[in-house]
């Protein structure tokens, strides 16, 4: 197992942005996390954590895609009533996979564009089709039994299903289908599955969604329990700026522009913290 861990959390469009903002910002300033040895991606995180990992565009590249027409992108919404089943199952759970099994169920009844329209739009937006040579793990969750589950090269999906069901947000995109079985949103189970990182020494955590719920823990709770283990774990979190930049529509396409400028932005007030923890 290696040393170093970069954990992606979900967050949506913005959260795309926001992270390859930071990231970007971080090396220009001399902290280039790309070099990871282990990458953890959760929905928004998981888009990411492929475009990183590919090795087909810099930093730099990944940024000036961020800034520009989302064509090809589908805007969607979280509506108040979907909002409130959410409130309502997390509230009624009281593990993780209880709440999983809760939207699942919401998931697989809901009307929503048809699974392969939806497998389009990711591919288009990863930059590889192909995993990459080094770790990266995509996260899902099984629609019927809540479970966790974490892809990777050797798990027999391929990267654009794996990525699909993790951004498989539930009633609101189709659960995808991968080994007979259906998957949604990794970021049901935890908004950052910073858990997955145990065992690295040190661990960069950049969540767009920095709060917890019912039985779900917070990337920064989750991050203390690696500290006590010895981990050295350093949590980046949306900033004010960052906030304003999100608004309330995360899975706008128009939104994901002003998050990647925020997310550049906000990087230059993590150099130093990042920098001793990664470098040692």
């Amino acid at each position: 197992m290696g040393k170093t861990a970069l954990v992606l959390g979900a967050g949506g469009l913005t959260g795309v942005g926001w992270e390859i903002g930071v990231l970007h910002g971080l090396a220009e300033a001399g902290v280039d996390l790309s070099d990871a040895d282990l990458v953890v991606g959760s929905s928004a995180g998981a888009v990411v954590g492929a475009q990183l990992t590919s090795g087909r565009l810099t930093l730099p590249e990944l940024y000036e895609r961020q800034l520009a027409d989302p064509k090809g992108e589908i805007p969607a919404h979280l509506g108040a009533g979907t909002f409130l089943k959410y409130a309502r199952a997390v509230l009624s759970s009281r593990t993780p996979e209880a709440y999983g099994q809760k939207l699942g169920r919401l998931a697989l009844a809901a009307e929503t564009l048809p699974e392969a329209d939806r497998r389009e739009v990711i591919a288009r937006r990863l930059v590889s089709h192909a995993w990459p040579p080094r770790a990266l793990l995509v996260t899902a969750v099984d629609a019927r039994t809540g479970e966790l589950r974490a892809f990777d090269a050797d798990s027999g999906a391929s990267v654009v299903d794996a990525v699909a069901a993790s951004c498989a947000v539930p009633m609101v995109w189709p659960p995808v289908t991968i080994g007979g079985r259906k998957w949604i949103d990794g970021g049901v189970h935890s908004c950052a599955n910073v858990q997955l990182a145990a065992g690295h020494e040190r661990v960069v955590v950049i969540a767009p969604q920095p709060a917890g719920g019912g039985p779900l823990l917070s990337p920064r709770r989750q991050a203390d329990q690696l500290e006590a283990d010895g981990a050295r774990v350093v949590v980046i979190t949306p900033d004010a700026q960052a906030k304003q930049a999100f608004g309330r529509r995360n899975l706008d396409p128009a939104r994901r522009a002003p998050a990647a400028r925020a997310g550049l932005a906000q990087a230059a007030a993590h150099v130093a913290e990042v920098g001793r923890v990664w470098r040692g």
